[in-house]
């Protein structure tokens, strides 16, 4: 009978040391992952932040044509102005 105890100690003492390296296991696997998801959250963003600075340029250069267009229409504007009191 105290043999059969042992034994069944022993056992469990094994099934408890599996359940707690497969516990390891699996939150070393999770961490992974989770590392992994971050690193590509980070590269999305990375990316993201790169083409929203690409967009920020192309509408500051956008920005600058239309003002020099807006410039040189006010100009000639203003020149036709001066040529009408001129012929008056």
């Amino acid at each position: 009978m105290e043999s059969t105890i042992q034994n069944t100690l022993v056992i469990a003492q094994s099934a408890a040391d599996e359940v707690k390296n497969n516990a390891k296991q699996q939150a070393s696997q999770i961490i992974k992952d989770a590392e992994g998801t971050a690193r590509q959250s980070v590269e999305n963003l990375s990316q993201s932040i790169v083409m929203k600075k690409k967009e920020l340029e192309d509408l500051d250069k956008q920005l600058d044509v239309y003002r020099a267009k807006m410039e040189s229409l006010l100009i000639s504007q203003l020149e036709l102005i001066k040529d009408a009191k001129k012929d008056n």
